[in-house]
């Protein structure tokens, strides 16, 4: 008898481990599959459509890192604009005032921007939680969207800033090539760049620092009796998620061609927030496909009425009440069930 339970449970396990394996080996097959496409997606989609594609590219940067402090930590941030338009502007700034024009030196100025400003607005912000939380991020967003409305002289005011194309590993597009530039080595080196800090941001999340965070959103209390430093993993996360955003939106500067204050408005961070819980914050890749979906979404119904926000409005709604884990819950329920 005993010996029958004991392979019975053999088997079990056996049986688990064999789907665990055909779950991942399908897993990778998608993950290879869409690389592929987005390797051959200049080459055969429409150039509007490719040109979306590079703006996806940006935010899902940016939501990556939304998501880390969202999804994994448990603070959401209204106030993420604030360190995407500190990337937009420091790439206009860059190529079109200060004459660098590396790509790569550019992305470096963004990053030490961001955590200049991260520091100290982390710092305060992580010492509250829940709506208040909330309200400090979005309070710091609107005080540098003032900031650029106010101060023309910096920051050009409404009419923002004009950016130069920049290099890449010293390529760079003659006068009038830009869409060339855009769907060849730009495409290529945001998708790279996407690639590589998502494979960042997949180490960070399943390292012992990514399961303090996620036992610090569970019971921050039970954290600190474990001896986590609660405030301070915190810090961390939100420095990391700024560094994202900035990044993601020194790229789309590029895409844009210009930069103006409506990057830093608080309706900019609630585009953000609406990527990530379309997609799902409950899953690493989900606000990659939120990005993507909104962009194209978004391009969508602005050509059909001119209430977008309304529309968008809507499907929020539906999202949270009918698919509260967003776009990849809802793929997850369809394959199980």
């Amino acid at each position: 008898m005993s010996q029958s339970t004991g392979e019975l449970a053999k088997a079990t396990v056996s049986a688990a481990l064999g789907a665990r394996a055909l779950a991942a080996g399908a897993s990778r097959g998608l993950l290879v599959a869409a690389l592929v496409a987005l390797a051959a997606a200049p080459l055969v989609l429409p150039t509007h459509h490719a040109l979306l594609l590079v703006a996806a590219f940006a935010f899902g940067i940016a939501v990556l890192g939304l998501n880390l402090l969202f999804g994994y930590t448990g603070l959401l941030s209204f106030g993420h604009s604030l360190f995407f338009a500190l990337g937009a502007y420091t790439t206009a700034v860059c190529t079109s005032r200060l004459g660098l024009r590396y790509m790569e030196l550019i992305l470096l100025c963004a990053v030490v921007v961001a955590l200049v400003v991260a520091v100290p607005v982390g710092a305060l912000c992580v010492r509250y939680v829940k709506i208040y939380f909330g309200m400090l991020t979005l309070a710091f967003g609107m005080l540098f969207y003032s900031f650029l409305i106010k101060f023309y002289t910096i920051t050009g005011g409404d009419q923002g800033i004009p950016v130069r194309q920049p290099y890449l590993l010293g390529v760079f597009a003659a006068p009038g090539e830009q869409v060339r530039f855009l769907l060849g080595p730009y495409y290529y080196y945001c998708a790279v760049l996407l690639v590589l800090l998502a494979f960042v941001m997949w180490r960070v999340v399943h390292s012992p620092f990514g399961l303090c965070l996620r036992a610090i959103r569970e019971n921050p209390l039970k954290a600190e009796y474990l001896g986590i430093s609660v405030k301070r993993y915190r810090w961390y996360a939100f420095l990391i998620s700024a560094v994202y955003a900035a990044i993601g939106g020194a790229l789309v500067a590029v895409v844009d061609g210009q930069v103006d204050p409506t990057l830093a408005h608080w309706t900019q961070s609630g585009l953000l927030v609406f990527m990530t819980v379309l997609g799902g914050f409950n899953s690493f890749f989900g606000p990659l496909l939120g990005a993507l979906v909104f962009i194209y979404l978004q391009d969508w119904v602005k050509s059909l009425v001119p209430f977008w926000r309304l529309v968008f409005g809507t499907i929020l709604v539906l999202i949270v009440v009918f698919a509260p884990t967003g776009l990849i819950g809802l793929w997850r329920r369809w394959r199980v069930g």
